[in-house]
């Protein structure tokens, strides 16, 4: 649950809820709205499947149609690295606001203590370990910049359903950032590699997508809320890193560092989802721990290397790598959605609940059409 939580709460979930609450207002509240509903159909939908099934996306999709699992973990581990260099970058953000450090030499470092932690012995209980508390310190920090900042809650709730814009390149890139892409597998592969699987889980597997969300979706709304107290109150925020000028406006220097140690906990357990699940997709359930472990040190060090190469803002990364994990999502979840209608054999025999089922079509159709219609604002997201 923490994994894919603390997956979607990333640099660039901080950076996507600053960047268009400073765009949109108050009206950012309905896109927040329907992302966290569309991020319930799909989450749902794609943790039971997996679950119930017992086997990673790329698995099931290969057993389904030999070769589509390669064509699907291709799209992933594309998807995965673009957003992982935008992990990368929101690191040195991070270690901008909480200590000064230059971002190039605080991404550095990052990925050193990334890379740490898959080296060292029992990676997977210090892995969930390490989610969690940051998850928590993460939540805690934003909370207390939240009340600082006085937000006007009323008329977000009010934009909540009546919103004076709407955005389908925003909405898309929301959706993205939260279930987009390998994020939705994050946690759903957790639970298939620790062995959590088969219909006899099937309710646990239910509770921990449910909860997954919930503590995304309070993220996004208490963040959302946080930056919009500050925008309410007249603050004029940079372009380099709204986010941490907006804290540091709330709370002070003060603030400032506690960003920078939320943004750094956001983008390093990210970084260790990303590559995590990335890997997860190119490799299979037979493969050895250190085996595994080695190529995600691969896959961070050559991330890295394109982040200091590339020279694209980090700000620009977040919010693209949004947006084409958005655009990556409904091609995934084509497999999961057939998988729960057509092939129940594959779920040994377990009964698909026809609600979900619904919800999950529904949401599918939404996605492909949310993703068609943000295809040319991808290139000026890029060109920004």
């Amino acid at each position: 649950m923490f994994l894919m939580a603390t997956s979607a709460v990333g640099p660039g979930f901080i950076t996507q809820t600053t960047s268009f609450t400073v765009q949109i207002g108050a009206a950012f509240a309905f896109a927040i709205l329907v992302s966290i509903l569309v991020d319930f159909a799909v989450q749902m939908n794609v943790w039971r499947v997996l679950g119930v099934a017992g086997m990673r996306a790329n698995e099931l999709a290969n057993t389904v149609l030999p070769g589509l699992g390669w064509v699907l973990a291709a799209l992933v581990f594309f998807g995965g690295a673009v957003f992982n260099i935008g992990n990368i970058s929101g690191t040195g953000l991070g270690t901008d606001a909480m200590l000064g450090l230059e971002p190039r030499t605080g991404a550095v470092i990052s990925c050193v203590v990334a890379i740490a932690i898959f080296l060292i012995k029992r990676a997977g209980a210090a892995l969930d370990r390490i989610v969690v508390v940051l998850g928590f310190v993460m939540i805690g920090l934003t909370i207390y910049v939240a009340v600082t900042s006085s937000p006007p809650v009323g008329e977000a709730m009010t934009q909540a359903v009546l919103p004076d814009t709407i955005d389908v390149v925003i909405i898309t890139t929301l959706i993205g950032g939260t279930v987009g892409g390998y994020i939705t597998y994050a946690g759903a592969h957790r639970l298939v590699d620790a062995g959590q699987t088969g219909p006899e889980h099937a309710s646990s597997i239910a509770r921990s997508s449910v909860m997954g969300i919930i503590v995304t979706g309070i993220m996004r709304a208490v963040l959302f809320l946080a930056i919009l107290g500050v925008v309410h109150a007249g603050a004029a925020l940079g372009e380099d890193n709204a986010a941490a000028d907006a804290f540091q406006f709330a709370a002070g220097e003060v603030g400032l560092r506690m960003f920078g140690i939320i943004f750094w906990a956001a983008a390093l357990t990210s970084v260790i989802g990303a590559s995590y699940t990335t890997v997860s997709f190119i490799t299979t359930q037979k493969t050895t721990p250190r085996t595994r472990n080695f190529l995600t040190v691969g896959f961070i060090i050559a991330c890295l290397a394109l982040f200091l190469l590339l020279g694209k803002a980090p700000t620009t990364l977040l919010i693209f790598a949004g947006a084409l994990n958005g655009i990556i999502l409904p091609i995934g979840f084509t497999l999961i959605v057939y998988v729960a209608w057509r092939r129940r054999d594959l779920l040994h025999r377990y009964k698909y609940p026809a609600w979900l089922l619904i919800v999950g079509v529904l949401a599918w159709l939404l996605t492909l059409w949310l993703g068609v219609e943000s295809i040319g604002g991808l290139q000026d997201l890029w060109n920004a």
